[in-house]
């Protein structure tokens, strides 16, 4: 186990050289970097590199070549593209991302300080599809063929089949004073006045505020879980070693949940690890668009469209080790939940 595990931490160093290099490589081609646009505001032109009256990118013009070198050098752009990324890879190394172009600010600072919107979202959409899904599908896989079972299935599926922002948008018309009910908040985690509140109030006002996000971004994925729970347990049920418990006597309950819970949930408990640590990072930028919500999917797509390439790749650094990380976690869990697996073999 230990030489499986040490090769799988060997892996992740090319893996990550590679995801890097290829987005680095792709930057470079990418028009209206972030000279391009400084150029372009300096000429009298906007961001995008299109002046007033909507006319094309002009580049450098009304701009003399110091004050473009100058631009360069502020950019770190006067360097050839190899030594950028090698000099980008080493300050990576020991997690230094630079400052953003855009925001002004450390990028560590930044990503730390959208982080409590993808977290309040994606663990509490993590909590609700864990702790529903997973008696429901035993329940539905217990009742399977009923009306229960259909009905639940018929809900589900639509939940499913309704995209998130629509179904946030139908929630804020709804209940969030659109056209029928004002009950709950529109904007942020939090009230205005939430520093003012006592702990319990806070409390109550933060889940006051969560109810429409997570409800958004939770519909949608209850049927997947729900229905990966329901066949692996029909699968186990329809199993020789079932019928076998259910001859000698034993009460449905001690088949169930003596033995066949303990396989059925393998495949759904392994991939805990990753979905526990990718719901704290995760962000939704349309739940946190419609919601008015800060989040990492919204600063994931203000980065890209302003070409705040610090950002954007030192993000990418950060989240490819959690995902790479994830997995190698979701496979040791294997073992963890049943011993007849050894990766002893591969090693």
């Amino acid at each position: 186990m230990g030489w499986y595990i040490l090769k799988r931490l060997l892996l992740m160093i090319p893996t990550l050289f590679g995801v890097m290099l290829i987005t680095f490589v792709i930057t470079q081609f990418v028009p209206g970097g972030p000279v391009e646009r400084m150029m372009a505001q300096l000429s009298g032109y906007g961001a995008g590199g299109e002046s007033g009256g909507g006319g094309l990118y002009q580049g450098n013009k009304g701009l003399d070549q110091e004050r473009v070198e100058q631009l360069k050098k502020l950019y770190g752009f006067d360097q050839p593209p190899v030594t950028r990324f090698l000099t980008m890879m080493q300050h990576y190394l020991v997690f230094d991302f630079g400052n953003s172009y855009y925001h002004h600010m450390s990028v560590a600072q930044l990503v730390v300080s959208k982080l409590p919107v993808s977290m309040s979202l994606g663990l509490w959409s993590f909590l609700i599809v864990y702790s529903v899904c997973i008696p429901l599908g035993i329940v539905k896989a217990v009742r399977d063929g009923t009306t229960f079972d259909m009905l639940t299935s018929a809900v589900i599926l639509i939940g499913y089949a309704i995209p998130g922002f629509v179904l946030g948008i139908v929630l804020i018309v709804l209940f969030g004073g659109g056209s029928f009910w004002s009950l709950f908040p529109l904007r942020g985690l939090v009230s205005d006045n939430w520093h003012e509140l006592d702990a319990i109030s806070r409390i109550l006002d933060y889940l006051w505020h969560m109810v429409l996000p997570v409800t958004a971004s939770t519909v949608g994925s209850l049927a997947v879980m729900t229905l990966l729970t329901k066949n692996s347990f029909l699968e186990e049920i329809r199993k020789q070693y079932v019928v076998t418990a259910r001859a000698k006597g034993l009460e449905e309950g001690q088949v169930l949940y003596k033995h066949v819970f303990r396989n059925a949930i393998i495949p759904i408990i392994t991939g805990f690890p990753g979905s526990f640590i990718t719901a704290f990072f995760t962000g939704s930028l349309l739940i946190e668009t419609i919601f008015s919500l800060d989040g990492m999917g919204l600063l994931a797509y203000e980065s890209v469209m302003n070409r705040d390439y610090p950002v954007v790749l030192g993000t990418l650094y950060f989240f490819t080790i959690i995902g790479l990380v994830s997995r190698l976690l979701s496979d040791l869990s294997y073992v963890m939940v049943d011993p007849r697996i050894s990766f002893e073999g591969r090693s």
